[in-house]
């Protein structure tokens, strides 16, 4: 299972480090992709080197993606690329996962126009239906609001890959 995280600058590095750790820790092949380079700055400013950069990758080799918040989340919502990647994970009804204020690049991909979904509190009108859950899956689509929801996030996402077992044993090595 081949898991992609694009990140830009302004990445919340809750979001993305707990859904990347968790997401390996259960198995998965987990690539992070720099938009425009591989060398990136979150929000509260840890410096990182992602895996690749996503113009170098081909996104129909992943069966999911995984999109984080903080103030980069507008760098996401303006790559044609990602909107684009969206829209055909959609189509083909693979795992597509946003938390924070990522839900509104889903909206504006037109994926959730028909979907529960949450979102950051207070930003409700970003999204066509908000839920005030803490995470919402609809059929292939999960959402979630905020970095003190990422590991529910996460681990929400290993059982929609790998199944209940796999989060039960990920939760009793994590002790949580």
């Amino acid at each position: 299972m081949n898991i992609l995280i694009p990140l830009t600058d302004g990445f919340e590095e809750i979001e993305a480090f707990t859904s990347l750790d968790i997401l390996r820790r259960a198995g998965f092949n987990v690539v992070t992709a720099g938009i425009p380079s591989s060398m990136l700055t979150g929000a509260n400013g840890a410096k990182i080197t992602t895996d690749k950069k996503l113009d170098d990758l081909n996104i129909d080799e992943f069966d999911a993606i995984v999109l984080v918040g903080g103030p980069g989340y507008k760098n996401l919502s303006n790559s044609g690329k990602i909107i684009s990647a969206l829209r055909d994970f959609d189509d083909k009804k693979k795992t597509i996962a946003a938390i924070c204020m990522a839900p509104s690049i889903l909206a504006k991909a037109g994926i959730i126009n028909d979907r529960k979904a949450t979102i950051y509190p207070g930003s409700e009108r970003e999204i066509p239906r908000p839920r005030g859950e803490r995470v919402v899956v609809d059929e292939h689509i999960i959402t979630s609001q905020a970095p003190g929801t990422a590991m529910e996030f996460a681990l929400k996402i290993v059982e929609k890959l790998g199944g209940a077992d796999k989060v039960k044993k990920l939760k009793r090595d994590l002790v949580c």
